[in-house]
């Protein structure tokens, strides 16, 4: 059963790195939930300290996840609307794929500046700014699924 576990738990460990790139999947808690399943069997035991700290993070990344493209609408000079834009342009691109999480807060950005009376320049800056929150959101994500990795890795060679 040990094997299994284990097998199952470096499958989920794949697929939630790969969740980090694919946005359609939720890549650390996927990785996260690998580890568990480590930590069941009866080969690694990770400490409680260990678990609820890693489980902390995860939690913190994916909130930064759906926040950070809002911060960068607004620190590339973006408005309530630009920001607005942004988090509907994220869920109505979680219906396109991969392509549509990229650039859904772009376009709901770009938008919302327009309506908001921005000139073009001044909205596409500020959909910039989405995006760049959201290439942020996936490297930081990315950080933490390879963590992950590396522990499951340490915990069975060790």
């Amino acid at each position: 059963m040990d094997i299994f576990l284990i097998i199952v738990a470096g499958i989920l460990l794949i697929v939630g790195f790969l969740g980090c790139i694919i946005p359609v999947l939720p890549g650390t808690p996927v990785s996260y939930l690998g580890i568990l399943l480590l930590h069941i069997t009866s080969k690694v035991e990770f400490s409680m300290q260990f678990l609820v700290l890693w489980a902390l993070i995860v939690i913190a990344v994916q909130v930064l996840d759906y926040l950070i493209p809002i911060w960068g609408t607004k620190k590339f000079g973006g408005s309530k609307l630009g920001v607005w834009g942004s988090m509907i342009g994220l869920v109505i691109g979680l219906f396109f794929g991969p392509i549509g999480i990229i650039l859904g807060p772009f376009v709901g950005a770009l938008v919302g500046e327009l309506l908001a009376g921005k000139t073009s320049k001044e909205a596409i800056i500020a959909g910039f700014g989405s995006f760049v929150g959201f290439l942020f959101g996936t490297i930081i994500n990315l950080i933490v699924a390879g963590f992950l990795i590396f522990y499951f890795v340490q915990a069975l060679v060790s």
